[in-house]
């Protein structure tokens, strides 16, 4: 009998395997896979982030189960194309993006393997900023492996069992997340009581204005890291 660990790492491995051939022509240098239960994130890459007792660097892409769907694997299989589009960048982009940002060259490499960037997860979105999901394009090189994938049989076997299943963010304040136990049925809401700042941060180099927004208790003091303009309390 295959152990939970063992069954749960290999299924992502071999994801990562596959989509390396299918989508990046086997170009990506080994990386570790991790789970992580990051707020709000689906996922996320991090260059040379663990090292060995050689001094051997490798590449981590973070996944969080609690996004996991063990019914459609087409949304986790995004994410890690997502994460693996920015490693592609680390390894081969020309202008990689500063920590956080999606520039032109990630969005171009998305849509080419078939992901179409947006800030808003719907057609029309702006393709570049920090927060930027993606949405499959029809007969597109991503829905293409997926629907190969599907047909081997691949599925993912575990998530997290209290699983994020709505997230809304009411006007000025009160993050709002409703929680499901995928045993139970049973939903859980959390109200957070929090104040929204906001911030519009210039990109000295291409003028390029990006909206950034941030929760946190009343009368914080906060700054932008990379321009050193203050945001502002709403």
């Amino acid at each position: 009998m295959v152990r939970p660990t063992e069954k749960t790492y290999d299924e992502l491995q071999d994801a990562y395997d596959f989509f390396n051939r299918e989508l990046f022509g086997g170009q990506l240098p080994d990386c570790i896979i991790t789970l992580q239960r990051e707020k709000r994130t689906m996922g996320y890459f991090s260059p040379n982030r663990f090292v060995s007792q050689h001094g051997l660097t490798q590449d981590e892409i973070a996944l969080n189960p609690i996004y996991f769907d063990l019914t459609d694997i087409t949304e986790t299989m995004q994410t890690i194309a997502h994460e693996m589009a920015h490693q592609w960048q680390q390894h081969y982009g020309q202008r990689k993006s500063r920590h956080g940002y999606h520039n032109k060259e990630w969005a171009a490499k998305m849509i080419e393997i078939g992901l179409m960037p947006t800030d808003t997860g719907k057609p029309g979105g702006k393709t570049t900023g920090f927060k930027i999901s993606d949405y499959p394009i029809e007969r597109g090189a991503f829905l293409e492996s997926v629907r190969k994938l599907k047909k081997e049989k691949f599925a993912i076997s575990w998530r997290d069992r209290f699983s994020l299943v709505q997230q809304t963010m009411e006007e000025g304040a009160q993050p709002i997340t409703v929680v499901t136990d995928t045993l139970t049925g049973e939903e859980v809401t959390h109200p957070r009581s929090k104040t929204k700042y906001v911030h519009q941060c210039v990109d000295e180099q291409t003028g390029e204005i990006t909206d950034q927004n941030v929760w946190g208790k009343p009368g914080l003091n906060l700054v932008c890291g990379d321009c050193g303009r203050g945001f502002e309390q709403t």
